[in-house]
């Protein structure tokens, strides 16, 4: 009996309708779904990307142009089609995308009609579209290929550019349905998206934008700014020693950063330095594939030393640690479809683990001693007025009897000591812990370091420490070290050393 290929399988289809809604959802934010498609524009060699997004309630429409290379139209056509490159094939070292969906994805998670024009050098521009409604109606999968007098005004800036290509999403419905052109919140919560997008793109690309003659992304004729995670140009930020570590042949770099304390950063750096989401959403590790920026500050599931999951706390947020990864490490790393997801393969995550346990140990000192760089001046030649001590598990806080000004009004207080004494019990069993860790974690920045706002008032209180170590028999030079050695004098070091030249005449 004669039998071909086609007695042993069925070829089954997937309904053109369903599959393209599914599509939809993917999970992509609105500005996720931007980067996606500047991800396409960067591999094209492009130098300025435009987006443009204007606001028509549910008529409003995005488009994103740039001036890379452009497509032919075979080239056009296949880049439209879903799962256009299959992601177990090699690619370019230098291509920011895998799964061949990303256009259509981010695209489709946002609108329901989805052109794009482009022109490479020398050539006339060439245009196709996907239109959801019309998919569903017709029911196959149908690319338009749109006549000249159908093509949307947008698609003009073309014919005054050498190449480039143009993205434009039509039926914003995610944004825009139901919104009125009239209604003011309405309108303010489109540009509230743009406001997102801003801050995202400037994180995502900011190595991209940084460079000198570098990417330029506008926005709505605003060119958008890069956001340095690291404050890698300022100097009380630490460079913690870079690592190279070889998977599968492959070099994975990383860099770990102590950012500086509150203390050390204006207003405007600090509010800067939080980035989009705040500190403690930005702590963690920054996983780049190709200077783009995939995870934006996570600790990837890994432990601490007790076998617990690292979590973003107030404490370690100043811990921030890059990561670059090449695209032949996609699958290994669990790169998803959105580029927004990575872990490191677990032949390697005991490295990755003791990296950030190093680098939060560091986070740490710098967020307790106000900013003291560690390889400067260590804990204990700290002479600190409060000590902590741990008994049975159960924190207590006392005054230190050792430090100096302490230990001078106690020997010199005669009948008074019993009373002095007294009081410093009470003042260690009245500690409003419970008040200083809600204020602390409700409002971490809100708390005024010692005598920020009043010099006059530490240098009164210099003054009689001063006199306490000196007529206590101290010499000049120790008293001196003992001064710059106290916390909290430790966070003014140019005041304190103009005091003690004042006290010593030196120069």
């Amino acid at each position: 009996m004669d039998t071909t290929l086609s007695d042993y399988y069925d070829l089954v289809s997937p309904d053109a309708g369903a599959m393209i809604e599914s599509l939809r959802a993917f999970g992509y934010h609105f500005e996720t779904s931007v980067a996606d498609i500047i991800d396409n524009s960067i591999f094209a060699k492009a130098q300025k990307v435009w987006i443009d997004c204007v606001w028509d309630g549910e008529n409003s429409t995005i488009s994103i142009r740039d001036d890379g290379q452009g497509m032919t139209e075979s080239s056009l056509v296949e880049a439209m089609r879903p799962g256009s490159k299959n992601p177990l094939l090699e690619r370019d070292e230098k291509d920011l995308g895998r799964f061949g969906l990303g256009l259509k994805t981010a695209s489709f998670s946002q609108c329901r009609k989805l052109t794009v024009g482009s022109k490479t050098d020398g050539n006339s521009a060439v245009f196709r579209y996907w239109d959801l409604d019309y998919v569903n109606y017709c029911g196959e999968w149908r690319l338009v290929r749109p006549n000249k007098e159908n093509i949307p005004p947008v698609f003009s800036s073309l014919d005054n550019m050498p190449c480039g290509t143009i993205v434009l999403w039509e039926k914003i419905d995610r944004m825009t349905k139901g919104t009125e052109v009239s209604n003011k919140k309405h309108k303010d919560q489109f540009y509230f998206y743009l406001d997102t997008l801003r801050t995202h793109l400037g994180m995502i690309f900011h190595r991209y934008l940084s460079k000198p003659n570098g990417l330029k992304i506008i926005l709505n004729n605003r060119e958008i700014k890069p956001w340095d995670p690291f404050l890698k140009s300022n100097p009380a930020t630490q460079h913690l020693p870079e690592e190279q570590i070889s998977y599968n042949g492959k070099k994975i770099i990383v860099r770990p950063y102590v950012l500086p304390h509150r203390s050390k950063l204006t207003d405007a750096e600090f509010e800067l330095a939080g980035g989009p989401g705040g500190w403690n959403e930005r702590q963690g590790f920054y996983i780049y594939r190709n200077e783009r920026l995939i995870v934006p500050g996570d600790w990837l599931g890994l432990e601490s030393a007790k076998g617990q999951l690292i979590r973003k706390e107030q404490f370690t947020k100043l811990a921030r640690i890059m990561i670059d990864i090449p695209n032949s490490l996609d699958n290994d790393w669990k790169i998803d479809v959105k580029k927004s997801v990575a872990r490191p393969p677990h032949q390697i995550k005991d490295d990755f683990e003791r990296i950030s346990r190093l680098t939060i140990k560091e986070a740490i000192s710098v967020f307790q001693y106000r900013g003291k760089a560690s390889e400067r001046i260590s804990e204990s030649s700290i002479t600190f007025p409060w000590i902590t001590s741990n008994l049975h598990g159960t924190y207590h806080y006392s005054i230190n009897r050792e430090h100096p000004l302490v230990s001078d009004i106690l020997q010199t207080a005669g009948s008074s000591e019993k009373k002095i004494r007294v009081l410093l019990r009470l003042i260690e069993e009245t500690v409003p812990v419970p008040l200083i860790i809600l204020n602390g974690s409700t409002n971490p920045d809100k708390i005024q370091r010692p005598f920020e706002e009043a010099p006059e008032e530490m240098k009164r209180v210099l003054e009689v420490i001063w006199k306490s170590l000196i007529d206590s028999g101290t010499s000049k030079e120790d008293a001196k070290k003992t001064l710059q050695h106290m916390e909290p004098f430790t966070d003014y070091p140019d005041f304190v050393n103009n005091f003690i030249q004042n006290q010593t005449g030196e120069n």
